[in-house]
């Protein structure tokens, strides 16, 4: 009796160790910051105020104490401990008018449900799938 209590145990033991380094340990996605397309970005204006460009951009990241004419919309994407993307607007006020804009990269659309997380960002990260664990093949099996 007590030998099989012990060849029990000492196989949950093993069968946990060794499922435990199959790759199903769950990565949270981290998006950080603020998802900024360019069709947000197309509706920028020169003169616009503050509030305008808060409307249409929404709260900025950073407002420096330093640097009180700048705004900095920072975004990054980071999936399953990788990072997919990253990209930065910065907006200049003069006299608390808009002057400019400096931006680079931006995806074109919104994504999928406004959710970064499920979306493609990255087209050349979506074609490297040869790295991808049992479980997302089988959520994006069931997603399409």
């Amino acid at each position: 009796m007590i030998a099989r209590s012990l060849f029990s145990f000492v196989a949950m033991m093993l069968a946990a160790i060794t499922l435990s380094g199959c790759g199903w340990v769950y990565k949270m996605e981290i998006n950080q910051g603020n998802f900024i397309t360019q069709d947000m970005v197309d509706k920028l204006r020169e003169g616009q105020t503050r509030q305008q460009v808060r409307f249409a951009l929404g709260t900025p990241v950073t407002e420096s104490v330093f640097h009180p004419d700048r705004w900095d919309y920072n975004f990054s994407l980071e999936r399953r401990g990788k990072q997919i993307t990253k990209h930065r607007l910065t907006v200049v006020f003069d006299a608390d008018k808009l002057k400019s804009w400096n931006v680079a990269d931006l995806p074109k659309s919104p994504m999928v449900d406004r959710d970064p997380a499920y979306a493609v960002v990255d087209p050349m990260a979506a074609k490297s799938s040869d790295d991808r664990g049992f479980w997302s093949r089988v959520t994006d099996w069931w997603r399409k």
